[in-house]
């Protein structure tokens, strides 16, 4: 059995996809396992994933598919996971070549159900490193963890066991994955060293503003529905009260500040005051709010009927600067 796989969805990026391979295929942990999920790509994309799969068949797992966005092609790729552990790469970043293995041996070393690690944010012209903040459980892991995918090693028998999958048809998948994961994740590691390459592309789906930065709401509608399911949800309210206010009034309104539509923009702002203050009418009496005097914290405590308008028109007006 592989210690890791490395699931890695592909759609039309040809002019990343080799360099992101090669520091897969070099990878020093030799059990190692690369799916490459083709997710419809029409350009040159599938014919390089192919060449690198018939150059490393010992390592590499080639797959095609209709194209289902990218939650689709990580849930298909984790049904023929086989490794210890599952990590998540997107195709147009790359790695370190020890990432895997120090991971995997931090791993072993504290019998851990998670590793994180810290990452890079690539810019055309700049490097700015992405460094995690570390907590002890899974409360924590909600209220301070950060979301993404792709900068975690994660234990293969939890997700499967819990049947944790990202939803298909949806922007912000990592967040509802890592949420819904959070509550099976009793010990985690850090490693406080950048081993990632994230790189910004401007026409990426996640630097695009429009109508659809209001699926925020589904993700965490599904992420509440999947708790109350799972009969977690009283147990975590507090830590999911928090982290709802926190992201709708921080990175969330952000983005809605920058939708070029006006009228969409104004809708999207509107209800994501409604949206708090209907699920959590409570939410500024909420321990986590007010336990940490945080500048975040008091920032979104700030926001009313009055307030929550006058910082979309500064926001506003600094992106326009």
């Amino acid at each position: 059995m592989p210690k890791v796989s490395v699931i890695v969805p592909i759609y039309n990026v040809e002019k990343y996809l080799s360099k992101s391979l090669e520091t897969l295929v070099n990878q020093t942990l030799q059990e190692i396992e690369i799916i490459l999920v083709n997710d419809g790509s029409q350009d040159e994309s599938g014919k390089i994933a192919k060449q690198y799969q018939e150059k490393y068949p010992e390592k590499i797992k080639y797959f095609e598919k209709q194209n289902g966005g990218l939650s689709d092609s990580r849930n298909y790729g984790m049904k023929y996971a086989t490794g210890e552990y599952i990590a998540f790469l997107d195709s147009d970043d790359y790695v370190e070549l020890n990432i895997y293995e120090d991971m995997y041996k931090i791993a072993q070393k504290e019998q851990s159900d998670m590793v994180q690690c810290n990452f890079y944010w690539e810019y055309p012209k700049k490097r700015k490193e992405g460094k995690l903040e570390t907590y002890n459980n899974s409360k924590e892991m909600i209220e301070k963890g950060r979301v993404e995918a792709w900068n975690k090693l994660i234990k293969r028998e939890i997700i499967k066991e819990n049947k944790i999958e990202f939803p298909k048809g949806y922007r912000y998948e990592d967040v509802e994955f890592t949420y819904k994961l959070a509550p099976y994740i009793k010990k985690v590691s850090f490693l406080q060293k950048p081993y990632i390459h994230y790189i910004q592309r401007q026409n990426s789906i996640s630097n695009l503003q429009n109508e659809k930065t209001k699926e925020i709401f589904g993700i965490f509608d599904n992420i509440f529905e999947f708790y109350k399911e799972k009969g977690l949800y009283q147990e975590y309210k507090t830590e999911l009260e928090y982290i709802y206010a926190k992201t709708l009034f921080c990175s969330s309104f952000v983005r809605m500040v920058k939708i070029p539509d006006k009228q969409i923009r104004k809708e999207l702002i509107n209800q994501t005051f409604e949206n708090v203050n209907t699920k959590f009418p409570q939410w500024k009496k909420n321990e986590i709010l007010n336990k940490n005097k945080t500048l975040k914290n008091l920032y979104i405590k700030s926001f009313n009927k009055i307030t929550y308008k006058i910082y979309s028109k500064i926001l506003r007006i600094k992106e326009q600067l």
